[in-house]
């Protein structure tokens, strides 16, 4: 099974560059971040035309997700329980045996922001979810766009841009966290 993920930023914008990426990569699993599109405006038609199809939590404007599944698929969770007020950032599905899910992880904005605070709560809540919810002896995917560079060398400024918005150690615990998880 080839499985891959994007952040789309705006399925609008991009919608026809996802095609020509999809017929290149023929990818079976897709997990996409920040549609930007509500559920009532998913071109559920065009993707289907490419062969797949697309279970969706989507949102006006911001956030959004989405899995695009050559095979059948189910959805399991829509949305981060306790988090909702947060948007529309976590899609979970059944397919072929595989428990697949996608995230757009709140970004934080700047440590002095509100968000930032509610963004380590969100990991947190991310966290018990999948140990509530998940068995870490199963066939999983968790994939997408997670807001922070676990080590220095994943960021094109080192280790220069450590305790800032992405880089701090609040932040990679939190991801540490839930790697550790399985």
């Amino acid at each position: 099974m080839r499985i891959a993920t994007w952040n789309i930023n705006g399925l609008r914008a991009r919608k026809e560059y996802l095609a020509l990426w999809l017929n290149d990569r023929q990818p079976d699993l897709v997990g996409l971040q920040e549609l930007k599109i509500q559920d009532s405006d998913f071109p559920h038609e065009f993707f289907n035309k490419l062969g797949y199809q697309a279970l969706v939590y989507g949102q006006k404007s911001w956030n959004g997700v989405a899995i695009l599944s050559r095979e059948e698929a189910k959805v399991i969770a829509r949305g981060l329980p306790g988090q909702e007020d947060m948007g529309a950032r976590l899609i979970s599905a059944e397919v072929s045996g595989l428990d697949f899910t996608t995230v757009y992880c709140p970004n934080g904005k700047t440590l002095d922001h509100e968000d930032y605070p509610r963004k380590l709560a969100w990991y947190q809540s991310l966290s018990e979810h999948f140990a509530a919810n998940h068995d870490n002896g199963a066939d999983a995917v968790l994939c997408g766009d997670f807001n922070i560079c676990p080590a220095p060398l994943d960021s094109w400024q080192g280790d220069m841009a450590d305790g800032q918005i992405f880089h701090t150690e609040a932040e990679r615990g939190r991801l540490s966290a839930l790697l550790e998880w399985g």
